[in-house]
């Protein structure tokens, strides 16, 4: 079962009720438009995010959770959307991650750090740099693909003019992920969406690899 109009309708709904009782009422619907069709592409994309990483986990009951934590919204009981991360087995909340989001109308998914932290970003611009292969590979399989978008908050003034623009877009980040998102039904809805994005998700692999090495260097040090 693929994603549906059904799918985006529910979270979108569910949001717009914001209500526990409403939830409740219509619960098998989140299984059937949501939980499932998302259990299913995580099953899916399994063999694939295997071979990019074996230490990668991919398990459908780790899918978020629909209820916001209610220590830290008080306006609100239910998301608009729901997502799912590709942690590494390394028993760090800085892992980088592959992930997948839908909801608000579109789908999202992409790879990068929640939260790098200042250590691992200055250990990354080192490689970067020093023109470390690894780095040196990431930023070319970077420029030669189309889907994903380099995001993440950038220093507000430029402390690397001395190097290429290429490598500007990178040093001048404080934080850092790639994203692709679309609102377009024909990709969201495709019953082969597994495919497209298993194949976008080993096109940057050389990118996830350059996140792994500047995470475990900047641990080791």
């Amino acid at each position: 079962m693929n994603f549906s109009q059904q799918t985006l309708d529910f979270l979108f709904e569910n949001r717009l009720h914001d209500s526990k009782a409403w939830f409740t009422e219509h619960k098998d619907d989140y299984k059937k438009y949501v939980i499932q069709p998302f259990s299913e592409l995580l099953l899916a994309l399994q063999p694939t995010m295997t071979k990019i990483d074996s230490s990668t986990v991919v398990d459908p009951k780790k899918i978020s959770r629909i209820y916001k934590d209610a220590r830290y919204s008080h306006d609100s009981v239910f998301r608009d959307d729901v997502w799912y991360n590709f942690s590494r087995c390394v028993g760090s909340d800085v892992a980088p991650t592959y992930y997948i989001v839908i909801g608000r109308g579109q789908l999202e998914y992409g790879c990068g750090f929640y939260a790098a932290g200042s250590a691992i970003m200055e250990t990354m611009r080192n490689m970067i740099i020093n023109d470390d292969p690894v780095a040196k590979k990431a930023l070319s399989a970077y420029k030669k693909q189309d889907t994903f978008t380099l995001c993440g908050d950038m220093f507000k003034r430029n402390r690397f003019a001395d190097y290429s623009a290429e490598k500007q877009d990178w040093l001048n980040r404080k934080s850092i992920f790639l994203s692709y998102t679309t609102n377009d039904g024909s990709i969201i809805f495709d019953p082969q969406l597994w495919q497209r994005i298993a194949e976008d998700f080993i096109k940057v692999k050389p990118i996830y690899q350059l996140f792994v090495k500047a995470q475990n260097t900047a641990r080791d040090n």
